[in-house]
């Protein structure tokens, strides 16, 4: 079931965009100091990537039928969120989310690293030039 997981990156990957694009007018409104825009962007990156996780978590208990993902489904693939088929769709798809978030979320993870490794040597740089 390729369409599920085509499905489930673009639900995923629209809601961590607008996450970056958050992150990242934060990050240029703070841009007149440079440790704290890394910083900034690296706490929220981070809780970004903790939202993620607490969702991967809550995945097996959560309703399948009442996410984006879903939704996206029965609009592109009508056929198979109705009749006798639909429960074991339900569960495919429920698996293919939790494994794509969990795909997103190490992704994410490395980002908010990186943005720690910057944050750090922006600090250096700071202290070693006075900055």
């Amino acid at each position: 079931m390729e369409i599920l997981q085509t499905l489930a990156d673009l639900s995923i990957r629209r809601a961590c965009g607008f996450a970056a694009l958050g992150i990242a007018t934060v990050m240029i409104g703070l841009s007149f100091d440079l440790v704290l825009a890394f910083r900034s962007g690296a706490i929220l990156t981070s809780l970004v990537c903790g939202v993620i996780w607490l969702r991967v978590i809550l995945s097996p208990w959560r309703d399948i039928r009442d996410t984006e993902m879903w939704m996206l489904l029965a609009h592109e693939r009508q056929h198979l969120t109705r009749g006798p088929e639909a429960r074991r769709i339900a569960a495919a798809a429920g698996e293919v989310l939790r494994e794509r978030l969990v795909w997103h979320a190490e992704r994410v993870a490395l980002a908010a690293f990186a943005l720690w490794v910057c944050t750090g040597l922006a600090m250096v740089l700071a202290y070693l030039f006075g900055a």
